[in-house]
């Protein structure tokens, strides 16, 4: 690996080398194989005049045992004041080094990397918690994250329909039309507590602080997917529909990060000794997943470098291929 070229690819070309078939089986393999993941850091930049900026590192590397090793540094500055400028307030890079020599291999968007690798393994989970006829989505969000969600699904299940809610209706009614384009069907709605009742699957990935998602609202059977929440103050979820489901995380930081389930340990409904399984030990099946078809299943996702590691040495290695 280590005589090999750098590869630079921008957004464009890393989302396309990252079809949701092929990243979630290969998130799949390496959930199960497992890989070495340190605690991400957070520096904060203080900015006069403007909120002060957050730089994060998350990085992550094969271990000794894997025959060809990587190791990769996603770096994310976070910048909120950038909104009163008109330009993106977070920007994201990955860097992929070869795990054996530190020899730089490639820079990736990062951003790509992030929104199809959450939403890949968001759909992974769904392969284990919702059930085999599952048919009809409800996606809560139409924003970039959000609106990969029916692609990723449709690669795990017969979807047929999709409903889509978002707090911005144009917002929502451009992915309703782009995805009717592909020859999906689908439904901007306005009234979300009848789309859940009958939604199989809702999957939500927005930056609600209060609760969309009510557990009254889901019918036996449902699977629940919140992807959006990703710090103590945020929430997609009641306390009702934690109560009502089989709960199931990515990884235990999700305990502590996010708001979904910070707020219910708090609060007394829930504690860490109810999460059935993380996303590890469901691919390497240590556990049981889904008990009957009435059973609710909810999944709460913050994350991890491993699953960037994952993305990035497979758009890397396909690349190598393909030249």
């Amino acid at each position: 690996m280590s005589d090999m070229p750098i590869r630079i690819l921008d957004a464009r070309a890393t989302a396309a080398l990252l079809p949701f078939g092929a990243l979630i089986d290969t998130l799949r393999r390496s959930f199960a194989e497992g890989c070495v993941v340190p605690v991400r850091h957070h520096h904060t930049i203080a900015n006069e005049g403007t909120p002060d900026a957050t730089l994060l590192l998350m990085p992550a590397w094969h271990d000794a045992q894997r025959a060809n090793r990587y190791l990769g540094v996603k770096i994310v500055a976070v910048f909120p004041g950038n909104t009163a400028r008109g330009i993106a307030g977070l920007t994201s890079t990955y860097i992929l080094y070869d795990g054996q020599t530190g020899t730089q291999l490639a820079l990736l968007d990062g951003n790509a990397i992030t929104a199809r690798r959450t939403v890949a393994a968001s759909a992974l989970a769904s392969d284990y918690l919702a059930r085999k006829d599952a048919k009809r989505l409800l996606v809560v969000g139409a924003g970039r994250v959000a609106s990969l969600i029916p692609d990723a699904y449709r690669a795990i299940r017969q979807i047929e329909h999709v409903d889509i809610w978002d707090i911005d209706a144009e917002a929502a009614t451009r992915l309703a039309n782009s995805l009717a384009q592909q020859g999906l069907k689908t439904s901007v709605v306005s009234d979300i507590e009848s789309s859940a009742r009958a939604a199989d699957i809702v999957s939500a990935a927005t930056l609600a602080t209060e609760p969309i998602i009510r557990g009254e609202w889901l019918r036996p059977g449902t699977h629940v997917d919140l992807i959006g929440g990703f710090t103590p103050a945020m929430r997609e979820a009641d306390d009702d529909a934690v109560r009502r489901s089989s709960v199931y995380i990515d990884t235990h930081e999700a305990l502590h990060e996010a708001g979904d389930l910070v707020q219910p340990i708090k609060s007394g409904i829930f504690s860490e000794t109810m999460v059935r399984a993380t996303l590890e030990e469901l691919c390497r099946r240590n556990v049981t997943a889904r008990t009957s078809e009435e059973e609710i299943t909810l999944y709460k996702a913050v994350g991890t470098a491993l699953a960037d590691l994952a993305a990035a040495t497979m758009v890397y290695e396909v690349a190598l291929v393909n030249g």
